[in-house]
């Protein structure tokens, strides 16, 4: 009879948990998909506008550009900033470092389980498309990767013409992340290709 009761009781715990973790998923994946929606909902009411607009009123972060890479499937809102908190929502801009679209380099951060893990499977020549807040697509080309320690991390953010730089801590598949090195992703201002794209809208 006790060996029951006992039994029992496990069981009940059991289903419990379960019911538990099960809705912990759901709670994440559902504030995941809000956060998702808020993000491209304020993306577009900033390029209505032509001023930052929040996410949500309590933010510390707006949107500066939209980061498209077609063949990876990936359409992302990049924030401004890459502190702890920025980058749990999205990708990051370094404030130093030049406006996705501007002259300069600008530099990019993410998470490298999250929004950045399409980093492991890029390869040269894929493109990046940089939606700017006046609504201009800016295309990139991925030129060249690196592996680099964190201690010697030095990039030049001042060049005559648009570069964008990715940066994610590296391996991809670390069990503890935010080790000692970085994967770096470096993709080139198209001019050639926005020259074409102009030419072919000239001729419609």
């Amino acid at each position: 009879m006790l060996k029951n009761k006992l039994f029992k009781y496990v069981a009940l715990i059991l289903s419990l948990s379960g019911l538990f973790l099960t809705g912990k998923g759901t709670y994440i994946h559902a504030k995941a998909g809000l956060a998702k929606y808020l993000l491209h909902s304020s993306w577009q009411k900033t390029i209505e506008k032509g001023d930052s607009v929040k996410p949500w009123p309590w933010a510390d972060t707006w949107p500066v550009a939209r980061m498209i890479v077609p063949e990876h499937e990936i359409d992302l809102v990049v924030l401004e900033g890459d502190s702890g908190n920025v980058l749990a929502f999205g990708p990051g801009h370094m404030m130093l470092s030049s406006l996705p679209g501007q002259p300069g380099n600008a530099i990019i951060s993410g998470h490298q389980d999250t929004t950045f893990r399409f980093l492991e499977r890029v390869k040269l020549g894929d493109r990046i498309t940089i939606q700017t807040r006046e609504g201009s697509m800016v295309p990139y080309k991925i030129v060249a990767t690196q592996i680099i320690d964190e201690a010697v991390l030095d990039m030049n953010i001042e060049t005559d013409i648009p570069l964008l730089t990715l940066v994610t801590c590296y391996p991809f598949d670390a069990l503890v992340p935010g080790g000692p090195e970085r994967y770096l992703v470096f993709a080139q201002y198209e001019e050639d290709r926005i020259a074409g794209i102009l030419k072919k809208s000239t001729q419609e």
